[in-house]
């Protein structure tokens, strides 16, 4: 038996280092080979870093967020045969870098080491009882119970997270259950049905993901020189007609939600804007300008927020738009998004649907230079027509690049685009 050891794959695109996201596996695992591993990130995708070898894990280089250069040894394997060791030591740590597989969302490039995501617990404690309840469980770790059990607890205002179960993998029981109570416990019902007092708390290491999220933010309020801008809309007429051309779609047609008609309105009104549906590198000092409309539309997934792109979306109709907007946000969701999916936006929708608020300031998605955000359609009382009348009302809030953008040109630029959301028949005319 001897040592295989296995380094940190080239990705390519002249990336130097990545990040390591998640193991798949643990010192002393058998694995075989093509098992996955571990996952890593780089600014572009994840990728999963499988073994070229089958053989039992000996040891585990690196936690989860931190990084990692390539060609570094990441796993070494106990394998029959000569494994690669004196390779391996011969080269100076050269050994062939392991399969990577693609795989689905892009997410993010770190810069430093990260401990592992997992909570950490700080000062958890039991709730104070007339007599001292068994050790609680690491802060953090779920209770197994039965959902009668969850019940019971929580009609009683116990904590299973303080109630030791002897059952399987210290699974809860009623007995348990019965016999924390009877030590005198704390409970809502034994305080007179007040609430329970709660301690603890969790520090939350920001990486992946959501770090890259973190820095796309800061970068884009650090650099771009906001300016907001809001006008009201009145949705009426829009809304009776997405509810008619729904009423009236073919079974392989997609529904239709606001997104495709304000995407509509996009493409109709920004080739008169062409500052707008732009990009702009601040380094270089050069705005590029795009005839074609890449409309990102923000996603928001379990991983945080992701902005997949609807390429020419100006050559699409309702139908397509809507599908293509379905495709690209269940892409997302689901970790399945190709890079090309996720890249090359012109400019950005954001909304958060029927929860949308009343105005937002969304931050625009740097390098563009203006980003869209439909807030809540809300029916109120306005004057239409010399009357007061029930209308369905919609904030459309949006945010611009004030080095590129004059505030004169957005605020035509929405007004334009209210106009054809006002009177959605002219969307369509030529």
């Amino acid at each position: 038996m001897r040592e295989h050891t296995i380094k940190m794959p080239d990705i390519g695109e002249g990336i130097a280092e990545v990040e390591l996201a998640a193991w798949h596996v643990k010192v002393g695992d058998a694995v075989i080979d093509d098992q996955v591993l571990a996952d890593v990130m780089t600014d572009k995708a994840t990728v999963e870093m499988t073994s070229p070898v089958s053989g039992k894990v000996l040891s585990l280089h690196g936690e989860p967020g931190s990084m990692a250069p390539v060609g570094a040894p990441i796993v070494i394997l106990e394998v029959e045969g000569e494994g690669n060791e004196a390779l391996f030591k011969g080269k100076n740590g050269a050994t062939a870098p392991a399969a990577a597989k693609p795989a689905p969302p892009p997410p993010p490039k770190l810069e430093e080491k990260k401990p592992a995501p997992k909570p950490v617990p700080v000062a958890a404690k039991p709730e104070p009882a007339t007599v001292a309840p068994s050790a609680p469980r690491k802060f953090g770790d779920k209770p197994l119970a039965s959902p009668a059990v969850r019940q019971r607890a929580n009609e009683l205002g116990v904590q299973l997270q303080f109630i030791h179960g002897t059952g399987p993998a210290g699974r809860i029981s009623h007995a348990d259950l019965d016999a924390y109570i009877a030590k005198g416990a704390p409970t809502a019902r034994s305080n007179g049905g007040g609430n329970t007092r709660r301690e603890g708390e969790e520090l939350i290491k920001v990486i992946g993901l959501r770090r890259k999220i973190a820095e796309k933010m800061q970068e884009a309020k650090r650099r771009i020189p906001h300016f907001a801008y809001v006008e009201e809309v009145d949705m009426t007429e829009l809304e009776a007609l997405r509810v008619q051309m729904n009423a009236a779609k073919r079974a392989d047609q997609p529904k239709l939600t606001l997104l495709p008609f304000v995407m509509r309105a996009l493409v109709r009104v920004l080739p008169d804007y062409p500052q707008i549906n732009a990009r702009f590198d601040d380094e270089a000092g050069v705005v590029h300008r795009f005839a074609p409309v890449h409309i990102g539309v923000a996603t928001q997934t379990a991983n945080g927020l992701i902005v997949p792109v609807v390429h020419h979306a100006e050559a699409m109709d309702l139908w397509q738009a809507a599908s293509e907007v379905a495709r690209v946000s269940t892409a997302a969701r689901e970790n399945k998004a190709t890079k090309d999916e996720l890249s090359g936006s012109t400019i950005t929708i954001t909304s958060l649907g029927p929860i949308g608020g009343v105005v937002t300031t969304p931050v625009i998605n740097h390098p563009e230079v203006a980003i869209i955000g439909p807030n809540a359609i809300i029916e109120r009382p306005v004057v239409h027509n010399g009357h007061i009348a029930v209308r369905k009302m919609m904030n459309l809030s949006s945010s611009f690049d004030h080095r590129v953008v004059d505030g004169y040109d957005a605020a035509m630029f929405i007004q334009r685009v209210k106009a054809l959301l006002e009177h959605p028949a002219m969307m369509f005319m030529e």
